[in-house]
């Protein structure tokens, strides 16, 4: 291969007519005349064999690994998103010249997208549309066509991931693939269903090409026809395809993890290259893995939203001039973007990069700051931190609420009395002995004594105890009646056994109670032996001498005067 430097006539010719077919843009759609299919038409895309025949036929060095994966190259500050050359080159052991473009991405994760045609939903249409228009629709750098498509009903083929959304699966058929992960892994090769579904780090952009170019910086093509060729071919429809001389696409990386994107301009079967003459170009600029994509009058390149090279389709309007075929899928380098795109609802992109709201960290804002052990065993993480549960603050909830506060963030106050504590999440009063009541507020009520007034008083005479102690040498200061009664009889039972005590001390008399009894009795019974004595003598007397009666008459006036 040799780079024609000195031939700047030819190349400024070229560059002329790029630049003029760029602005014929209203020419109109082109005949799809120059079609590159490895497949019959109206055959499904993609073999019949399974994913268990591409692992079994493949070299034995590569176990049963079919694909490889390579880290992408990141954060490249400083230097631009991608850089985009032209080339002019000879085909090595042919009289054949190609034209075409080599664009080195430096952050694919960020600033590589599969894009659908025309945008979002395309692909759901069965839409096509020319890579200017989805790629001006998707603020493209650069862009170039992607993966294949049915030229008669618009439908996408192959697997399809576009930033992070699922398109199409192609249900397990094994056609080479290119993809980025979650975490900005680059693979390229065979996948089975279980790969393009894995949802522990899923892809972000996947698309469907055909044949292997380079695996492990080696030439794959044979590999690929025994994966890819279906049986019922007989590999002749699919040799031709990797053989006849054509423009061609294909996407691959170097050492670094840089993306590649590789374009060629040609017309099948006159100008262009092989797919063997792709992928020694490709070894020789330093590529490690790499699939081809579509080609033919598919081939398209497309710099800061104008078309940059040179269809192979006739247009409809007029066979006379070349235009772009109206495509599916394409790739496009843009300025970066954060992953995911809104940076997980947690953030704002910003040139690439989420600014995560508080709380939130990560290159997607999607890692919480507080983690669950951070919180200990009385708050959860949130996005703004630690929440704490009732009773509790700080920033890792490992304080208890200070003395009189209590509730969800220690903000409420507690109303205990009489020296109670409150309990730090409801806020309940625990009173001191001889205390009880919401706010602990009231003394125990006569007769009960302890803690939450839970004892009954052991005292004699239903008298009341100190309601601390329990110790019934106290005096109870009650204010409903019932307490003053009870106070009272046993205020009364204490004083008559008071009195008794004192009469019990009191010296005693020379004769006892019942001798004073005794004596009464008897001097009792002699006055009354007396007096019935006495009595009997005087009737007696009356007896022995009657007395007189003068019945003489007294004159009246003698009593009150004359009449």
């Amino acid at each position: 291969m040799a780079t024609l430097s000195v031939n700047c006539h030819f190349a400024l010719l070229l560059i002329w007519l790029g630049i003029w077919l760029s602005e014929c843009n209203n020419i109109g759609p082109s005949l799809d005349d120059d079609l590159l299919s490895p497949y019959p038409y109206g055959h499904s895309h993609g073999p019949s064999h399974s994913h268990r025949h591409v692992r079994d036929c493949q070299p034995v060095v590569h176990g049963n690994v079919t694909h490889q994966t390579w880290p992408a190259s990141k954060n490249h500050t400083g230097v631009p998103v991608a850089e985009s050359k032209v080339f002019i080159s000879d085909v090595p052991g042919t009289t054949r010249w190609v034209t075409g473009h080599i664009t080195v991405v430096h952050d694919p994760l960020r600033t590589v997208s599969v894009l659908e045609p025309g945008g979002p939903g395309g692909c759901g249409m069965n839409q096509r549309e020319v890579v200017e228009e989805t790629a001006r629709a998707g603020r493209c750098l650069y862009a170039q066509n992607g993966g294949f498509f049915s030229t008669r009903t618009g439908e996408c083929l192959g697997n399809v991931v576009s930033d992070g959304v699922q398109v199409r699966d192609s249900g397990g058929l094994q056609n080479a693939q290119f993809g980025i992960r979650r975490d900005g892994t680059l693979v390229f090769g065979y996948l089975s269903e279980e790969d393009v579904l894995d949802e522990a780090n899923p892809f972000v952009q996947l698309v469907s090409g055909v044949v292997w170019l380079l695996r492990d910086s080696q030439v794959y093509i044979n590999q690929s026809i025994e994966a890819e060729c279906d049986r019922t071919q007989e590999t002749g429809k699919f040799r031709n395809f990797v053989d006849v001389v054509s423009a061609r696409t294909a996407v691959g990386h170097d050492e670094e993890g840089k993306l590649i994107l590789f374009h060629i301009d040609g017309q099948t079967d006159h100008r262009g290259m092989n797919l063997w003459e792709v992928a020694d170009f490709l070894k020789g600029q330093g590529v490690i893995n790499a699939i081809n994509l579509d080609g033919g009058g598919s081939s398209t390149y497309v710099a800061n939203g104008s078309l940059a090279s040179y269809p192979s389709d006739h247009c409809v309007s007029d066979p006379m001039w070349r235009c772009p075929r109206q495509v599916s899928t394409i790739l496009c380098v843009h300025q970066p973007l954060c992953q995911p795109e809104d940076c997980s609802g947690h953030g704002t992109c910003i040139d690439g990069h989420c600014q995560c709201q508080e709380g939130w960290s990560g290159t997607g804002c999607d890692t919480l700051v507080c983690q669950p052990p951070t919180c200990g065993a009385h708050g959860v993480c949130t996005q703004d931190g630690c929440a704490c549960d009732a009773g509790w603050r700080g920033e890792n909830c490992s304080q208890a609420c200070e003395l009189g506060f209590y509730g969800d963030s220690c903000n409420q106050t507690c109303t205990c009395t009489n020296g109670g504590s409150c309990e730090p999440v409801h806020g309940g009063c625990s009173c001191p002995i001889g205390f009880h009541g919401d706010s602990c507020e009231q003394e125990c009520p006569l007769g009960l004594y302890g803690q939450d007034c839970g004892q009954e008083c052991q005292c004699q005479d239903m008298c009341p105890c100190d309601p601390v102690t329990g110790s019934c040498n106290t005096l109870f200061q009650g204010e409903k009646n019932h307490s003053i009664h009870r106070a009272g009889h046993c205020l009364a039972n204490q004083m008559f056994s008071t009195w008794r005590e004192e009469e019990a001390h009191k010296s005693k008399p020379y004769l006892s109670e019942q001798h004073w009894l005794i004596v009464t009795g008897l001097l009792t019974s002699l006055l009354l032996a007396s007096l019935v004595g006495h009595l009997i003598m005087c009737w007696g007397s009356a007896a022995h001498h009657p007395v007189r009666v003068d019945y003489s008459y007294v004159p009246l006036t003698e009593i009150g005067g004359p009449l």
